[in-house]
């Protein structure tokens, strides 16, 4: 089965660190990223920009809405995510709690629908 980790980061946690720290926090990232890919189940990864370069669009009564910034203000944005393959939702969570967002914000598992 597939699971989608998503990474939600604590932007201010992000900001107080020294420029050593965050730059060691980065490698970190990109070696769980690398540990994944060698296990041989990581099936996508991809670490979005900021939420303050998102843009929101909404549909209403026949008007497309934009708005600059994310959907909603939250200490914590969505950061990146990683697909896996694992054979059930407890290996899933093992593989979430290696994250380092888990650390300063949070990981959320989930499975995929299947549908393509």
């Amino acid at each position: 089965m597939r699971y989608v980790l998503m990474s939600h980061v604590d932007n201010s946690a992000l900001a107080a660190m020294a420029p050593e720290e965050f730059e060691a926090t980065m490698g970190r990232f990109v070696s769980f990223t690398q540990a994944l890919a060698e296990s041989g189940v990581l099936r996508g990864a991809e670490q979005l920009q900021p939420a303050d370069t998102a843009t929101t669009v909404r549909n209403r009564q026949g008007e497309v809405l934009l708005t600059d910034g994310p959907y909603a203000e939250l200490s914590e944005s969505f950061g990146g995510f990683w697909i896996v393959e694992a054979p059930d939702l407890d290996n899933a969570l093992k593989y979430a709690a290696d994250c380092p967002a888990a650390d300063f914000g949070a990981v959320e598992v989930r499975s995929l629908a299947g549908l393509g």
